[in-house]
């Protein structure tokens, strides 16, 4: 995953189709939940296509954006509305006692929303 402040880069997306909300986990410094954001649509394509598509709001360069998608068919840009960080982060293991940070993301299924 690499967030780009407009977009975040996925190289796989989650099959949760309805998700709006992802919840943003630090792993450091801290491990704790320092925000969220709303999910504006999700954008598949080939990773050439991907990128001039989000030509201006990739804010990576050329070279990292092809490193990461590597020799990968396709890649995915979540495009981002609505962020907000929170004054004080939250400690997921308050929350939920066996939380486990995610490898990726992981559902809160009440809420409908992600975490990555």
């Amino acid at each position: 995953m690499i967030g780009l402040g407009k977009c975040e880069l996925r190289k796989v997306i989650f099959k949760n189709k309805y998700a709006k909300y992802v919840y943003v986990y630090s792993s450091s410094p801290g491990r704790k939940i320092v925000g969220t954001f709303r999910i504006d649509a999700i954008i598949e394509d080939r990773p050439s296509s991907l990128r001039s598509r989000l030509e201006g709001n990739s804010g990576i360069k050329k070279n990292e954006f092809f490193d990461y998608f590597g020799n990968r068919e396709k890649g995915f840009a979540i495009e981002i509305k609505d962020v907000k960080r929170f004054e004080a982060p939250i400690d997921p293991k308050e929350l939920i006692p066996r939380f486990v940070p995610p490898q990726s993301f992981c559902y809160i299924k009440e809420h409908n929303e992600v975490s990555p």
